[in-house]
């Protein structure tokens, strides 16, 4: 069974930036992507940020030039810097992994709140 681990989230201020981590316990060689989604209270889940093996990304409108993905292969790791934060990022947060077949697996979520 695999498990992913996120931490990072909290409460922070507009303007402010938080950095989420998502530790998973499978090597990165049978990770075909990792994923962000975020879920607002009321809202459906979206997609935030992704980034496959071979490094490419992807990111909502909503987040580009403000959120990073990125991945530490040797540490099973892969971040999400959030930059310039607005009240409507406000969300539990998800960290997905997508193995290579197909499998995909979530995080418990962490919970990011901005205040005005």
């Amino acid at each position: 069974q695999v498990q992913l681990v996120e931490s990072g989230g909290g409460l922070v201020q507009a303007g402010g930036s938080l950095r989420l981590s998502c530790a998973a316990s499978i090597s990165a060689s049978s990770i075909s992507a990792t994923s962000w989604y975020r879920q607002a209270p009321g809202k459906q889940r979206e997609l935030v940020a992704s980034i496959t093996s071979g490094g490419s990304t992807i990111y909502a409108d909503s987040v580009k030039g403000r959120f990073t993905i990125s991945r530490d292969g040797g540490k099973n790791a892969v971040y999400l810097q959030m930059n310039s934060l607005k009240p409507e990022d406000t969300a539990i947060y998800y960290c997905t992994l997508t193995l290579v077949g197909g499998r995909r697996y979530w995080g418990q979520g962490t919970q990011v709140t901005v205040s005005s």
